[in-house]
This record gives structure tokens, sequence and C-alpha cells, in this order.
């Protein structure tokens, strides 16, 4: 690989990177299945890198992505055409305007809520993401914390509330800095 393409590489994924939750969550928003907008994704990522050259330095590479993911997922649509459970290609393309419209707010959120959940304990954030992993069953996790079911179900009622909150009072200090 020439000096050229190692930097052209570099500066690929340093934007892909930077971008890839805010587009993986855009896509999940199109894409009813995970399974299948984890498909939509991978053929996005390759679809970007083939077309990086024509992206212009110094643009708006999250704008230009969320172009890209629009097409390829009106492209899945077509070829799911005919399954009963995927939305219309209007209803797509509604979705995937508004959400980009949301995803600068959308994206204060997450950084609100990342910088909130260093504030929470460190065994009590470890509880919060156990019991949000994918295949994590509520029971197990409470039993490892050694809360009944209808206990934990509190406990973790509380510290939504308690993150909410905080998400609220970060992104008010945001909108009256701005």
């Amino acid at each position: 690989m020439t000096p050229a393409e190692t930097e052209r590489h570099r500066r690929f994924l340093r934007s892909f990177t930077a971008h890839e939750p805010a587009l993986r969550a855009h896509v999940r928003r199109l894409v009813p299945m995970r399974a299948d907008a984890d498909d939509v994704m991978q053929e996005i990522s390759v679809v970007l890198w083939e077309k990086f050259d024509s992206f212009l330095e110094g643009g708006d590479f999250r704008s230009w992505a969320f172009g890209v993911a629009r097409y390829e997922v009106l492209a899945w649509l077509r070829d799911r055409g005919r399954d009963r459970l995927v939305l219309d290609e209007e209803v797509i393309t509604k979705i995937a305007e508004e959400t980009a419209a949301a995803e600068p707010r959308l994206q204060q959120q997450r950084e609100a809520l990342e910088k909130c959940m260093q504030k929470v304990p460190a065994d009590q954030r470890g509880l919060l993401m156990q019991a949000y992993q994918p295949e994590s069953r509520i029971q197990e996790v409470a039993q490892g914390s050694g809360r009944t079911v209808a206990g934990f179900y509190q406990w973790l009622h509380r510290m939504r509330r308690l993150l909410l909150d905080c998400i609220r009072r970060a992104m008010t200090q945001k909108e009256v800095a701005s």
C-alpha cells in the first residue's frame, strides 16, 4: 500500500468509526430486524469505502454517509419487496428524512447519556449494562445482583429515572449555553 493509499484508508476509518454508531442507529430505525440491519450496515460500509474518493475532504461525512445509507436501505427494500413485513418505499424515505433531521439531537442525547453513565458507580453501571445486553435475561441479572426480580425491576426503574433526569439537565444546560 502506498503512503497515499494508507492515508486515504486512515481518513476513511477515522470518519467512519466516528459516525458508525449514529449511522447504525439510523439504519436500525429503517430496517425492522436487527440481523437485516447488520447486513445492510455491512453493505453500506463497503459502498462508503468504494465511493470514498467521491467524498470531498472537509465535507460532512455523516450527511454523506446517511445519504448512502438511505439508498442502500431502499435497495434492500426493493430486494425484499415481496415480504409483507417490509415497509413501503415512501414510508422508508419519510422515516429516513425525519431521522436524519433528528440525528444531531440524538447524538447530543447519546453524549449526555455517556456522561451521565460515568456518574453511576461502577458496580451499578455494570448491572445496567448487563441488563441491556441483547441476550440478557433479567431473572439472571437480578439473581446475580442479589435482588429479587421485582426488586431488580424497581431498581432498574429508579436508575432509568435518574439517568433520564441527568440527560434532561445536560440537554437543558447545552441549550442555555448555545
